[in-house]
């Protein structure tokens, strides 16, 4: 087609243009060879040869591409247009805006709220991958030129990325070094790019590939959840050879659906393409509808969604798609384009499920317009209707028709259009007469039929002739250009039109941004230095809350009646100088600056959701973003706020003197004055004469926001502020302010009653000795003695793994600002804003640090947080987050336990922690939340204490309830009392007995898990040097019955002991119980005496392990967690072959044979077999012991690590086979667990995995140890011609290799013979199963041959056991897996004497 085009003859008019063209192009100045040289995989036209070049602007800069600038025009302006517009982007400066650029747009010292600011609400997920795979050549290469890919990983698209999904394309050398280098970062400027204002999806094309991302909610690194950018589709869009994109809009349409009325339901991805294609898609680049409706490049998409009017004499604008061509307009009306996306998308989801549906959809109604004297055209911009005042209908028809012009009595309806290019530089053009055009999509349009063959349901045949065969191009209406601005120097590159469609703004090639008023037609500012500017539009909604009072009312309350208004703001970014400007308009000043880089691309859409009317849009309000600021160097997506009050321009409005106000006072608070009090005093001046609530507010929480400012001063402005608004009369008195201002007072009384008690010099009265302790703590000297004996070996193995610290001596101390940021005050109680763990903390710590020192008094802390209005569940959550978080200190000082228990008293005393109505019957909230905290803490001797502590304060409260219940018990009742009591204390009592056993056996666990050997190896691996994750009681209960073992096996893996030392460290249960076998008890004592004098307290940590878990920690299983977790290990580094060596060694430790049989199949099944079948093949492939490069190829390992695989190999399968031999004379164990965790949950453990194993085949396993020692032997003697596979016999190693092939094939055997029974023999009883069985089982048992049958005479028991065969061989998702449960059905119905 573009042939085509280009040897058609130009008209006498397009000479005329070509002549014109060809004299301003020969004036500009070209790029130079080099540049001209550089053009990318996908930027050259077919069949033009190398890319042209483009007219770089005035000045030397390089010209702006946008989504706009591709294509081939008509072949008069082709050329021309061609050197405009496809030039790469390039760096170069531009003259300096004006007014001073503010890093974040913000105004010192003025809060967020009060100035421009601009706020990054996404990221990009990849955005270097969707470069890669648009632009090939800018991927990273290694030095060898080949793609960077870890041949270990999947070959899976999500780890591979974007570069395994199209072959590394060659790359011709570059010309200019760092042409390349400036095309990674400049990238984003060389592609379209549209995203959807409704945020849910954004289009990156260039050349004939897209990519299509979607939000998704995911957590950052620093752990908070936000949005980011993810690939949701990518792939080439061209169906034409050779045609590129050139605009793309992402447009939302509009539910149907009650419940969603006026939320969008999807989101339709509008593509342009230089063939002149405009073709509709999905979310997943399906294709919905293409049209073709002009044969010349499409050079720029635009929308119009509906907008309420805001005033009754606005014209109603209706919904319109605007396709710009280099000749012609098309607007397609909005509702018929949405009845037609709607169907298209329907009919492709029946398509899709059937495969043969092709309904018609509605037909689409457009108009085309051939725009005629103009050169040239860029940009456009459809105003939509307007209509003409009677004097202004009389002026246009007298200046077009003269004298004698006849005037119609309906003032007429108007189209307005406005282009951008040249002569004129700003076309006007006004459409009086509308002519629509149905387009019935069929096969020769291009239309429906376009879906089902990009499905791939049309033959080639088909899709040749739709290709051959073009639809039909409509004629277009002549529309001449009404009046424009002449400026033959002067070349426009794009317009954009306001959100009230009154104003536009236009950039030329002479670095200006011009702004246009619309129904003038004339310029009413201009702004320089803004060379390839992007440009969008901002439109803010006052706040009536907000509203400047009348002149008459001096209160800033005034009248808030009537509509809001309106204000519009123009943002412009320049690229040469990398800053984002925010400007007022018509007349405002730059209310806004940011510096943002070089390399960005700002979107503006200019439209909303498509199908909404004036019922709908009032529904709901999509949060959408206005403009858009693209960073692919920071990967992220910013939007700019806007508040309304920068619009106004009265120098005397009370918010520019606050304003003013807060500027003056942002810059005192950061001053260094040595005289506070003139400080304070200034501060108090300014807060009080700002009139604005709000404004006062906000400059309050900056002033209690300062770190320079002391309490008292923060005390003194709160208080002054709050005395002044009390004062004043309570219509005139803002009750949000007032609310705020004592909210504030009373947070900060507190903080100064805390600090006050924190300062006291406060000294306990007794010293505190064992004895006290055990009374404390209800426990009798020998538990206390344990319970001390555990703690200090706890401390002790812990101080030896954990770093150096040292002491903090800001712990109780929080600044007054820190102190205000985490609490809020409402309702008279005080609650916790959310804060991260290490601030709750902190808090906490100021209120319970010196408490639990015993530095401060308990009493009167708990009396002044109770009073400030903290509720006592609160005060436990901090109390316990203290102590659990320092358990170094509190291990260190015993007399912090007394405290504790204190403390603990005292706010379980208060109201509401303990309702003294609750249910004897169930568990006590107030404890439960305690014992919650102790079960999550992984600092088990801290939570050990404080579990004690819980229970003796539990007993002492309970008992004194009872006493307390007992004397208010009349005499004839007291045993009943008593045995209420009892049951109540019974029922809280087990479960801190429960919790203590559990919060014992953790500590202990973790002690073991400290200890570290003394030892010295000579070779410790990466994976032993990382650390050991902490214990909880609640990690335990979630791990499964095999968690405990697992850690236990972590740790020793981490210590690389021998399983002897497992032996050793339980000899004592050994010497108790004579009668257990002793096999491998001898094995490898040797080692265990060479280290034996260096293992410490090992054995003893080991020994009280085994007795405090004796079923979790029975040696079978945790020999077999061992071995599970020592090839685990090897197989993240099969280098490492002393770990597989380890666990093999383990393996055999296992005395139980149905365990020892089910681990080592394990082991083979999930990480052996495929090596080893990758080292059969290859060892019998090269016929000797393979060189180390070809083991690392094939098998993943160096020779000598596969030397060592094999020999561990043979030892596994010698293991496996005597444990098969020995398994029929052993029982199957049963595996118990500990009382204290019967309660645990979580996966099933290694052993229970093992005991579910069937039996194998022991002369299969027989053959592979043979073969294994072949390998073996091979690799160990460095054999030379040798092939393993052909020593054996084939017969004995095949195996069915597609399992669905065969069921497949022995359920038609079955059918076959169901068929021969019921069809062929003729009886009776047959004939009525028949008539029973179900019509797809009848149909298909009918189509089977019974003739093919080798035998006849098969019992039906046979054939039963056949077809539950089949059904153990099928998966439950197979096409035939719903026919193999009918024929069960059919032959379990079937009786042998009856047939």
């Amino acid at each position: 087609m573009l042939a085509r085009l280009r040897n058609r003859a130009p008209s006498p008019e397009q000479q005329d243009r070509a002549k014109r063209l060809q004299g301003w192009r020969a004036r500009r100045p070209m790029r130079s060879p080099a540049a001209q040289s550089q053009n990318d995989d996908h930027g050259s036209f077919p069949g033009a040869g190398a890319q042209p070049p483009r007219r770089p602007p005035r000045g030397g800069g390089p010209a702006r591409a946008d989504s706009f600038r591709f294509g081939v025009p008509a072949p008069a302006r082709r050329e021309a247009v061609r050197a405009r517009l496809w030039e790469p982007r390039g760096g170069g400066g531009a003259a300096a805006g004006r007014g001073e650029v503010r890093r974040g747009g913000r105004p010192a010292g003025v809060p967020g709220a009060m100035a421009c600011s601009i706020v990054q609400f996404c990221y990009f997920q990849d955005l270097q991958a969707a470069r890669d795979f648009l632009f090939p050549h800018l991927r990273e290469e290694t030095p060898s030129g080949a793609v960077r890919r870890d041949p270990s990983k999947s070959t899976n698209w999500e780890d591979d990325g974007w570069g395994a999904w199209e072959e590394t394309e060659p790359q011709e050398p570059e010309e200019e070094g760092n042409s390349c280098k400036t095309q990674k970062t400049s990238w984003l400027q060389d592609c379209v790019l549209s995203l959807s204002p409704t945020n849910d999806l954004m289009v990156i094309a260039r050349g004939q590939k897209a990519v299509f991302l979607v939000p998704k909610w995911k957590y950052s690194d620093k752990g908070k959840e936000e949005m980011q950018f993810a690939v949701g589709w990518s792939g080439s869009l061209n169906v034409e050879e050779g045609e590129c994109v050139t605009s793309a809009l992402c447009i939302p349409l509009a539910s149907q659906k009650r419940s969603s009325t006026g939320r969008p339901d999807w989101t339709c991805i509008v593509v342009g393409f230089t063939s002149g294609y405009v073709r509709f898609y999905t979310e997943n680049g399906v294709l919905l509808l293409a049209q073709l409706l002009n044969e010349e490049l499409v050079l720029q998409l635009k929308c119009r969604t509906y907008e309420i009017p805001r005033h009754p004499g606005v014209t109603e604008q209706n919904e319109e798609l605007s396709i710009l061509y280099p000749a012609a307009i098309v607007t397609i009306d909005g509702f018929s384009l949405f009845q037609s996306l709607r169907a298209c998308r329907n009919q492709v989801a029946k398509a899709a499920a059937s495969g043969n549906e092709n309904i018609q959809p509605p037909p689409l109604a457009y108009k085309k317009w051939g725009l005629q004297d103009i050169d040239t055209i860029i940009d456009h911009a459809s105003i939509g209707i307007m209509t003409l005042s009677p004097f202004d209908q009389m002026k246009t028809a007298s200046n077009i028709g003269g004298f004698n012009a006849a005037i119609k009595n309906s003032l007429p309806a108007m189209s307005q259009y406005i282009t951008v290019g040249s002569n004129p530089f700003t076309g006007f053009f006004y459409a009086l007469e509308v002519r629509v055009s149905s387009l019935i999509m069929s096969k020769t349009s291009l239309g429906f039929s376009t879906c089902l063959g990009w499905l791939g349901w049309k033959s080639k045949h088909e899709e040749e002739a739709v290709q051959k065969q073009k639809p039909k191009v409509e004629p277009a209406t002549p529309l001449a250009v009404r009046f424009g601005l002449p400026d033959s120097r002067r070349h426009g590159e794009s317009i954009c039109l306001s959100p009230c469609n009154t104003l536009a703004a236009v950039t030329d090639d002479f670095g200006r941004v011009i702004l246009l008023d619309v129904a003038r037609g004339i310029a009413i500012r201009m702004w320089k230095g803004y060379r390839d500017a992007q440009i969008g539009w901002i439109q803010i909604v006052e706040d009536l809350h907000e509203r400047v009072p009348e002149k008459a009312d001096f209160s800033p309350f005034g009248n808030t009646q009537g509509p809001s208004r309106v204000a519009q703001f123009l943002v412009i970014y320049a690229p040469r100088r990398g800053i984002l400007e925010v400007w007022s308009t018509q007349q405002g000043p730059r209310v806004g600056a940011f510096n943002v880089g070089k390399h960005c691309r700002l979107l503006y859409p200019g439209y909303k959701i498509m199908g909404l009317n004036n019922v709908t849009s009032q529904s709901w309000q999509p949060q959408t973003y206005q403009i858009c600021l693209v960073d692919p160097v920071s990967g992220s997506v910013k939007t700019v706020n806007v508040p309304f009050h920068l619009a106004l321009s009265d120098k005397k409005c009370e918010r520019a003197k606050d304003m003013h106000l807060v500027k003056k006072l942002a810059a005192l608070l950061k001053t260094r004055s040595p005289n506070l009090d003139l400080v304070e005093t200034q501060i108090k001046e300014l807060i009080l004469d700002i009139k604005y609530p709000a404004t006062k507010k906000q400059a309050l929480e900056s002033i209690l926001a300062s770190e320079r400012l002391p309490f008292s001063c923060l005390r003194n402005i709160t208080q002054t502020l709050m005395d002044t608004l009390k004062n004043q009369d309570l219509e005139s008195v803002d009750e949000g302010l007032l609310q705020f201002c004592a909210n504030k007072l009373k947070l900060l009384h507190l903080y100064e009653s805390v600090s006050q008690l924190n300062s006291l010099d406060f000294h306990p009265n007794t010293p505190f000795s064992d004895n006290d302790l055990a009374v404390l703590l209800r426990l009798d000297e020998k538990e206390l003695l344990k319970l001390q004996a555990l703690l200090e070996k706890y401390k002790e193995e812990k101080t030896r793994t954990t770093t150096v610290r040292f002491s903090d001596d800001k712990d109780g101390v929080l600044p007054v600002k820190t102190f205000l940021e985490y609490l809020e005050y409402e309702k008279d109680t005080i609650n916790i804003k959310k804060i991260s763990e290490e601030e709750y903390v902190a808090l906490g710590s100021f209120f319970f640090w010196k408490c639990l020192h015993g530095e401060s008094s308990t009493e009167d802390m708990c009396h002044t947080l109770e009073s400030a209005g903290l509720s006592p569940q609160l005060l436990l959550s901090l109390l316990l987050s203290v102590w659990l978080s320092k358990e170094k200190d509190i291990l260190d000082k015993p007399q912090s336990v007394c405290c504790l228990h204190t403390m603990l008293s005292l706010l379980s005393k208060m109201k509401v922690a303990i309702d003294e109505t609750w249910d004897s019957q169930s568990v006590s909230p107030w404890w439960q939340q305690m014992r919650t905290a102790c079960i999550q803490s992984e600092n088990n001797g801290a939570a050990l204490l404080s579990a004690h502590v819980g229970h003796s304060v539990a007993a002492q409260i309970s008992n004194s309830m009872t006493e307390k219940k007992f004397s208010q018990t009349v005499l004839g009742a007291d045993s009943e009392a008593l045995t209420d009591s009892w049951e109540a204390l019974s029922l809280d009592t087990e479960y801190w007995k429960l919790l203590l056993k559990q919060l014992e056996d953790c500590l202990i666990l973790q002690t073991l898990l400290h200890s570290k050997a003394n030892t010295s190896t000579c070779k410790v691996s990466s994976l032993q040097a990382e650390p050991l994750p902490r214990l909880s009681v609640k990690k335990l209960l979630e791990g499964g019955k095999g968690g405990i073992a697992d850690s236990v096996a972590k740790w020793i893996f981490k210590q690389d002991f021998s399983p002897a030392i497992l032996k050793l460290a339980n000899k004592e249960r050994d010497a108790e119980n004579p009668d257990e076998p002793k096999e491998g008890i001898n094995r490898g004592l040797f080692e265990v005496s060479e280290v034996e004098m260096n293992l410490g307290a090992i054995p003893d940590l080991l020994h009280l392990a085994y007795k405090q878990f004796p079923c979790s920690l029975e040696l079978d299983v945790l020999h077999a967690h061992c071995c599970w977790e020592y090839v685990v290990q090897w197989n993240k580094d099969p280098e490492e072959a002393r770990f597989f060596v380890r666990s093999i060694e383990h393996l055999k430790h296992i005395l139980n044979a149905h365990v020892q049989n089910g681990i080592a199949l394990m082991m083979w099944n999930t990480f052996l077999v495929k090596r080893f079948s990758a080292a059969t093949y290859l060892m019998d492939k090269v016929g000797k012991s393979p060189k180390d490069r070809l083991c690392r190829r094939d098998v993943g390992m160096s020779d000598t690590a596969m030397t060592s695989f094999l020999g561990s190999c043979l030892d596994l399968l010698q293991t496996l086979m005597e444990a098969d031999v020995s398994r029929d004379e052993m029982q199957v164990p049963v595996l118990d667990t500990e009382d204290a965790w019967l309660s645990v949950e979580g996966p099933i453990s290694i052993v229970e995995l093992a005991l579910e194993q069937k039996h194998i085949h022991y002369p299969l396993v027989e053959h592979h140890s043979v073969l294994c020692s072949i390998l073996y032997a091979v690799m160990r003697f460095s054999l030379k011609t040798v092939k393993p596979l052909s020593l054996f016999d084939s017969k004995a190693i095949l195996q069915v290799q597609d399992k669905e092939v065969l069921a497949s094939q022995l359920l038609v055997l079955t059918g076959q013979r169901l068929a021969h029974a019921l069809l062929h023999t003729q009886t009776k009883e047959g004939m009525e199963l028949l008539a029973r069985l179900p019509p797809t089982l009848c149909t298909w048992l009918k189509a089977m041959n019974p003739q093919d049958l080798q035998n006849t005479d098969v019992p039906i028991a046979t054939t039963a056991k056949l077809v539950t065969k089949v059904i153990e061989l099928l998966p439950e998702n197979h096409g035939q897996y719903g026919l193999a449960l009918h024929l069960i059905e059919a032959v379990e119905a079937i009786s042998l004497p009856s047939l």
